[in-house]
């Protein structure tokens, strides 16, 4: 069996206290007694809402290898007999197991932070540098306070890459993350009006995704969005934060990731691109002109990472996109097909736009239409209701034939959509769901947007459950 971390250096790395008989190891590291694999360490920590020593039963019962829990909960846990290391607070432990894995590694450290396209970047570092050596990448969006330290606590001592997500809705979240993390590339995806409540301004935002060049390894480098119009902030606070070297990718002329052509098909992308002046040809399978962008940074952290570019370019044309993030469904109703796409994840202002082009950009069937299905975009504060406001015009120049609303900030949209332009609103998302039934048709092209918050993803898997439930009593008849 193959550990993860032997007990000696587990119990070494968060200065804990060993009781009972511990194991040779453990295989990993779980924080959630659910998805826990045996042989795991489970590591209680509490939480917002759950404290997980309530749940240290059931991780014994699924087999972890032993527990890591906190003094002050050891009356609390009565009799268990499972081996422990007891430490005075668990998420602290956490990150100090993270930080010991960070100092054990030899891989290649990229971290990604952005207001847009941070997990799709991240996903596709991982499929293309899967392609060329052994990689260790977040799960999900693990990218926050207990998200970031788990990642690093779970990374293998041998691989060759370790690619982290990091997230912020306030300023000050980054630093401490990723001084954890000491990334040899830090990439920034771009600037956007994401969590806008939360700051003045579209610079206070790019001030706190600069938090993550402070963590920046000697002689690393930040590679940065360079089309952002925020860019030459950006590179000054980089500059500022003593990072020794910055390149840029985008279109721009001087970029050191230069994008030279690209066409866009409705179901994959082709772009040329020139990495520190090497010519690059890439089929990428999932489609999209943000999903471009993406890829222009994947390649420029596979050059600065001294990786196979060559290989990790050709691993994208199997690149898919994720659940949430522009994942395609066929889908059936009585008498053909439809398509769905599913952006369910999360929304602001420049996803938004990058999914009503995306969804313009796919071809309807027969008489079918293109369909958006929008819902809130959270936490723009005061900026909200122009900013929802503003969706009109991008979607009334774009070739959508419907529209169908749901939550209270959309409201504003469904008020302000011309009248002869075919809408429909209703307060919540559920509600929304019958009147979308049945409006759809075979050959229309339906696209799910809004915040996470919103629920449209309960949708998202209404829609897969109903409409697959028909393709599969169409095939039995």
């Amino acid at each position: 069996m193959t550990h993860l971390w032997t007990a000696e250096a587990l119990v070494a790395a968060m200065d804990g206290r060993p009781v009972g008989q511990m194991p040779a190891g453990v295989t990993g590291i779980s924080i959630d007694s659910r998805s826990l694999e045996p042989g795991e360490a489970f590591f209680a920590i509490k939480g917002e809402n759950m404290d997980g020593h309530d749940f240290a039963t059931a991780a014994i019962k699924a087999g972890a290898g032993l527990l890591v829990v906190a003094e002050g909960k050891l009356p609390a846990l009565g009799r268990l007999t499972a081996p422990m290391i007891v430490v005075p607070d668990v998420l602290a432990a956490l990150e100090k197991a993270g930080i010991a894995a960070r100092a054990r590694t030899s891989a290649k450290v990229i971290a990604v932070t952005g207001s847009v396209g941070k997990t799709s970047t991240k996903e596709a570092l991982r499929h293309a540098l899967s392609a060329v050596g052994s990689v260790h990448a977040s799960a999900a969006s693990f990218n926050n306070h207990w998200g970031v330290p788990l990642t690093l606590a779970r990374m293998p001592e041998d691989c060759d890459y370790a690619i982290f997500e990091i997230g912020m809705n306030h300023e000050g979240e980054i630093r401490p993350l990723v001084k954890m993390v000491r990334p040899h590339i830090a990439i920034v995806t771009g600037v956007a009006a994401a969590h806008l409540g939360h700051f003045s301004s579209l610079d206070a935002i790019a001030r706190a995704k600069a938090e993550i060049f402070e963590g920046v390894e000697p002689g690393g480098t930040a590679l940065i969005n360079q089309d952002d119009p925020r860019f030459k902030l950006l590179h000054k606070l980089a500059r500022d934060a003593g990072v020794e070297q910055v390149w840029g990718y985008g279109e721009h002329a001087k970029a050191q990731v230069r994008l030279t052509n690209f066409v866009l098909h409705h179901d994959h992308s082709i772009m040329t691109a020139k990495v520190g002046g090497q010519e690059v040809a890439v089929k990428i399978g999932a489609p999209g002109r943000h999903i471009v962008q993406n890829v222009l940074a994947v390649l420029g952290a596979a050059q600065l990472a001294g990786a196979d570019i060559a290989g990790a370019a050709i691993a994208l044309a199997d690149l898919k996109a994720e659940r949430g993030r522009g994942r395609r469904h066929t889908l059936r109703k009585p008498g053909g097909q439809f398509t769905l796409i599913d952006e369910s994840y999360n929304a602001n202002p420049a996803s938004m736009k990058a999914a009503i082009d995306l969804l313009d950009a796919t071809p309807a069937a027969g008489d079918g239409r293109r369909i958006a299905v929008l819902g809130d975009m959270l936490e723009l504060g005061q900026y909200s209701p122009k900013l929802h406001s503003a969706l009109a015009e991008l979607i009334t120049e774009t070739k959508t034939d419907r529209v169908f609303l749901a939550g209270p900030e959309m409201k504003v949209l469904a008020d302000l959509l011309p009248s002869d332009f075919r809408a429909e609103y209703r307060q919540t998302a559920a509600e929304l769901q019958q009147v979308l039934f049945e409006a759809i048709r075979p050959g229309d092209v339906v696209m799910v947007k809004a915040s996470k918050g919103i629920g449209f993803a309960k949708l998202v898997d209404a829609l897969i459950e109903k409409f697959s439930a028909e393709a599969e009593h169409a095939r039995s008849r």
